[in-house]
């Protein structure tokens, strides 16, 4: 009889763990648990509830008043706390224990009818299994101020935890953008909310200078504004001129700093300071020219710089001793053990003609400029060792042979970490393709201006910090990884949280999880709870993620577009329209691919209760004579496939995101294109769209042609168009290149565009391949 009892339990048990890996549960935690069973009943939150802790060996005295003051606000509850335990009917005590299981950041929590227990080796511990309780409550606990709610329910469970990583974090550009100390403050309760564990702060670079520094006044008076320049494009705006007065920036003072690092100390999350060196340091140089290899004069640049030339003169004792009053002032604000110096994008054009430079390669017996900013690295490393902290610093670092006992942040993909790690140093990974947030998250036309590139929070998900080829001892040096919020875009304490929300939750799991619990529907369905709580905090975040991909394929014998309907949270209602109207909870519910065959506009989004999602998608099918008619290419289009085989004959027009999906790219290639209508055809009109934005390396063709052919062999030219190459960037542009026709048959279409090649001297990129973008050639 009891062992009928015992595998009954054992089966309830086993299907309410299955239930939340599921997501069907009311047990809704990100990142996951590593462990969960969910009982049938719940505790009731109560004005009489208690808050105590067993002893105050580990301080958890601190998370009591954490967990009183936090449930307070949505609550209205002043809650009371108490040392040494307690008995009451109505408890949450925080536990000191001993056990290895949990490690150093690990908890448990058992919910029971009286009482919550949250045990764990450490403050930090308790202060995670604060944050699990919060999510345990219904999402509206997270508002600032008293809710009119009578029930406050926490379903049962008994839940162990503990970090994949020990490095979990995020970082923030200031420089950029200067944003304000309680912003600060805010992003620090963000990163709590998904237990990450340290803030990397990049405090200087090229825009602003951030931190206050008493022995070097100027870096604050002249190093930390910038002329405002807002109102046009970052990476083209006019410099400063000599009767203009710098009046955008801030910086935050010594007190401000030490009280948000304690505050996120508070919360168990280390900062870690970035001082930039020896390159992103034109700011510094426009306060302090004397340590720059030209003696300048300087001005602080209102936006973007490309090359990175302004470098520190490395053939200058009193640079360093310059920067290490810095770095002393710096370390006795941040008690942090790693200090990153940046040590990123160092052109090194000043250093091969800069006689005091060479002259330090010669007596140090160095190879070249490269092994020049190892020894620069390796003397601040050697410092900062001095005063027992640990050097840190972008993939860049690795060049001319790395510091003893320097740490590796690798942005430039994973290749930086892995090299690291094999060469026995610490490596924390931070890849562009997958962490850096100031890429776009949806639809480029949908978004709010960003940095480029496309990273959907599937793709985060989708991240694995360790690289594959590792030993299990090289395996060992990977920290964990962060993303990047690199700040040019990002002029507000909104935007910035639009940008990390809700990205930070999927990174959040992947480094904090076991990796063989990942998966994308379970976590999406926890996603959707997890965006609630951003909405009763009162946080901007970015609801791409419902956003309708319309992904389209040819059927070229029914001469039919099929579209399909979906987004990356695998909603199950998603409404559309083909007259052109928005959709609404009565619109059209996609079930199947839908089959286009004439001129059509499609409209779709995704519904919950009668409410849109997010925000509507568009897509526009232009059937015409070429469609879905054979093309050959000469040249192959690369990376941008535009639909591919069909892409230039497939009925669809490419955005303003040159990333959409519906523009070709060919890198330095031409295009030259041959459509076959399969019969002799009368055209009325032949027409191409064409893509330009040149901060991204794309430009308009310098010629094209448009000719026609009976046979296929011999081509009759019908239009020509040149287009002169930019003499300046120009912003995101498409052109449609059109030619009527009078008394024109033929069977074949050719359409040659002539790549610009390279950028133009005037370029960041001169010399490099041009790209070249096209997304329909129409024949009507």
């Amino acid at each position: 009889m009891h062992s009928r009892i015992l595998t009954l339990l054992l089966f309830l048990s086993a299907a309410l763990s299955s239930a939340y890996s599921q997501g069907n549960s009311t047990v809704s935690i990100i990142p996951k648990p590593s462990s969960v069973v969910q009982g049938v009943r719940s505790f009731s939150l109560t004005s009489g509830t208690t808050i105590s802790c067993s002893d105050t060996l580990i301080g958890q005295q601190q998370v009591v008043g954490y967990l009183a003051d936090r449930l307070r606000g949505a609550t209205g509850f002043k809650l009371r706390t108490l040392e040494g335990g307690n008995k009451a009917k109505s408890s949450i005590l925080l536990n000191a224990v001993n056990d290895p299981g949990l490690g150093e950041e690990g908890y448990s929590l058992v919910v029971a009818k009286d009482r919550i227990q949250i045990s764990a080796n450490s403050r930090a511990g308790l202060f995670y299994g604060a944050q699990t309780l919060f999510q345990l409550l219904p999402p509206e606990v997270y508002a600032p101020r008293k809710l009119m709610r009578k029930t406050w329910s926490i379903p049962f469970v008994e839940l162990k935890d503990s970090p994949r990583f020990k490095w979990r974090g995020m970082h923030l550009d200031v420089s950029r953008h200067f944003l304000p100390k309680e912003f600060i403050k805010t992003y620090i309760d963000i990163l709590a909310m998904h237990k990450m564990n340290l803030f990397h702060w990049h405090l200087t670079d090229d825009q602003g200078w951030r931190i206050e520094i008493k022995k070097y006044p100027k870096l604050t008076e002249v190093a930390a504004w910038r002329v405002d320049r807002e109102n046009q494009p970052w990476s083209v705006r006019d410099p400063q001129r000599p009767d203009e007065k710098a009046t955008l920036g801030g910086f935050y003072r010594q007190d401000e700093i030490r009280e948000i690092v304690k505050y996120a100390a508070d919360r168990n999350i280390t900062v870690v300071p970035e001082i930039e060196m020896p390159a992103h340091t034109t700011a510094l140089l426009a306060a302090y020219p004397q340590f720059s290899c030209t003696g300048g004069p300087f001005t602080v640049p209102p936006g973007g710089v490309w090359p990175i030339t302004d470098i520190f003169c490395a053939g200058n004792d009193s640079t360093f001793y310059f920067l290490q009053d810095i770095l002393t002032e710096v370390m006795e604000l941040f008690p942090s053990t790693f200090i990153h110096i940046g040590g990123d994008e160092a052109d090194k054009k000043e250093w091969r003609v800069c006689p005091k430079c060479q002259s330090r390669i010669r007596n140090e017996h160095l190879k070249d400029e490269a092994e020049l900013q190892s020894y620069f690295i390796q003397r601040i490393e050697k410092f900062l060792n001095s005063l027992n902290r640990r050097l840190i610093g972008w993939d860049e670092i690795l060049e001319g042979g790395i510091a003893p006992n320097a740490a590796v942040m690798s942005w430039r993909g994973t290749e930086g970490g892995t090299a690291a790690a094999r060469q026995g140093h610490d490596a924390v990974m931070t890849p562009g393709s997958h962490t850096y947030f100031n890429s776009y998250q949806g639809k480029e036309d949908l978004e709010p201006l960003a940095g480029g590139g496309y990273l959907p929070v599937s793709k985060v998900y989708s991240y694995e910090p360790v690289p594959e080829g590792l030993t299990s001892e090289e395996e060992h040096h990977v920290l964990g990884a962060q993303a990047c919020l690199w700040g040019e875009f990002i002029p507000s304490p909104e935007q910035a949280e639009y940008m990390i929300l809700p990205r930070i939750a999927a990174l959040a799991e992947v480094v904090w999880s076991p990796k063989e619990s990942r998966n994308w529907p379970d976590f999406s369905g926890r996603l959707e709870r997890q965006m609630k709580r951003y909405k009763a905090s009162g946080y901007t975040y970015a609801k791409s993620a419902y956003l309708v991909t319309i992904s389209p394929s040819v059927d070229s014998a029914k001469k039919q577009i099929k579209l399909t309907l979906s987004n990356e949270m695998n909603y199950p209602s998603i409404r559309y329209t083909l007259d052109g109207s928005n959709p609404s909870s009565a619109s059209h519910l996609y079930r199947s691919p839908i089959a286009i065959s004439k001129m059509t506009s499609v409209k779709a989004g995704a519904f919950s209760k009668g409410v849109l999602l997010g925000k509507v998608s568009t897509q526009k099918v232009f059937i015409h004579k070429a469609s879905f008619k054979p093309v050959k290419l000469k040249y192959p289009y690369e990376r941008y496939t535009g639909g591919g085989e069909y892409g230039l004959v497939n009925g669809l027009r490419g955005s303003s995101t040159f990333a959409d999906g519906n523009w070709q790219g060919f890198h330095q290639s031409d295009l030259d294109a041959v459509v076959d209508l399969g019969k002799q055809t009368p055209m009325k009109k032949i027409a191409a769209g064409f893509f330009e934005r040149t901060g991204s390396w794309i430009f308009y063709p310098t010629l094209v042609e448009f000719s026609v052919s009976v046979d296929g062999e011999l081509f009759t030219n019908v239009a020509q168009f040149e287009i002169p190459i930019p003499g300046g960037h120009r912003d995101t542009s498409i052109k449609e290149l059109t030619q009527n026709l009078r008394n024109v048959k033929a069977r074949y279409v050719r359409v040659y565009a002539k790549n610009a090649g390279i950028c133009p001297d005037w370029h960041a990129g001169k010399g490099d391949k041009a790209w070249l973008f096209v997304d329909e050639i129409v024949v009507e």
